[in-house]
């Protein structure tokens, strides 16, 4: 496994590579380190179709909008690194910002057409924005084929999609399925500033949502359902920040439910914000 920490690095590595293999396919993997098991199915599933996966490890300040999200965001480079050897990742890209924005974080502007409005956009401004500085930078310094993004993050995955539309790059964007613990818990790199007595009760999340899904097959009214997950909320140390129901590719919140809407649902245990999302069809569709 190769690992580079400047654009002289990868670039040698992805030219060497190219060079052996005329028909090689590049996947990246984009991260901001404190891996977890959901990052490695990412890899897993770059490796069923590129020859060679990249993974990206950058903290990128461009999208917080909270300074103590940052500066609280763990960070784990000698296990990162240490997990994605035992998974065969063939390169890891671990830049500082100073690579990533050698002219600081300039002015950056692209029309999303109003995905990026509601959920995250209304509760993190600003946010989308630097998803998209970073993606489009990283796909500028990697040349990917493909490139791997979960669906924990379903507003995001929308957003990379439209940038790669808007921008014509030549680049397929893969969603992956949300990997869960055993306890249905999603998994996220913020899980590990949570104790284990509070992973247990995270476990709420997938239920509520489930609960919901569940409750959908008798009442498609997206009100009455948003109701049913809230109310599994009430009187525990869970805080709701949302719960929407959207339509799958437009995101606009929708009155009733069918097998092309989402529900997406945001929760604070303590200070640490946690993200899960179900799809309908995975109910209601035959």
């Amino acid at each position: 496994m190769i690992i580079a920490k400047n654009q002289k690095a990868v670039d040698t590595a992805l030219a060497k590579i190219r060079q052996q293999d005329e028909k090689a396919k590049i996947g990246l993997v984009m991260t901001m380190g404190a891996l977890h098991g959901g990052h490695m199915t990412l890899i897993a599933e770059a490796k069923k179709k590129c020859t060679h996966v990249i993974c990206s490890i950058f903290v990128n300040p461009a999208q917080f909008n909270n300074p103590n999200d940052l500066a609280t965001y763990p960070r784990t480079l000698e296990s990162d690194l240490n997990l994605l050897e035992d998974h065969n990742c063939d390169l890891v890209y671990a830049p500082d910002v100073d690579t990533v924005y050698p002219k600081g974080e300039q002015p950056y502007h692209i029309d999303l057409e109003g995905l990026d409005e509601g959920m995250e956009g209304t509760f993190r401004p600003g946010h989308f924005k630097g998803v998209c500085m970073v993606v489009e930078r990283f796909f500028e310094m990697t040349k990917p084929d493909y490139a791997y993004f979960g669906k924990k993050d379903y507003q995001q995955l929308a957003i990379v999609r439209k940038l790669t539309a808007i921008r014509q790059l030549p680049i397929e964007i893969i969603g992956v399925s949300i990997a869960r613990a055993e306890n249905g818990l999603a998994m996220s790199s913020r899980n590990q500033l949570l104790t284990d007595a509070e992973k247990e009760e995270a476990r709420l999340i997938s239920y509520a949502l489930r609960q919901g899904l569940d409750f959908a097959i008798h009442n498609r009214s997206a009100e009455q359902i948003q109701e049913h997950i809230l109310s599994h909320f009430e009187e525990t140390q869970f805080e709701v920040e949302y719960v929407a129901i959207v339509h799958n590719d437009t995101l606009k919140p929708v009155d009733h439910v069918d097998d092309n809407t989402t529900v997406c649902i945001v929760v604070y245990c303590r200070t640490v914000r946690l993200l899960d999302n179900m799809q309908f069809a995975d109910t209601l569709r035959p």
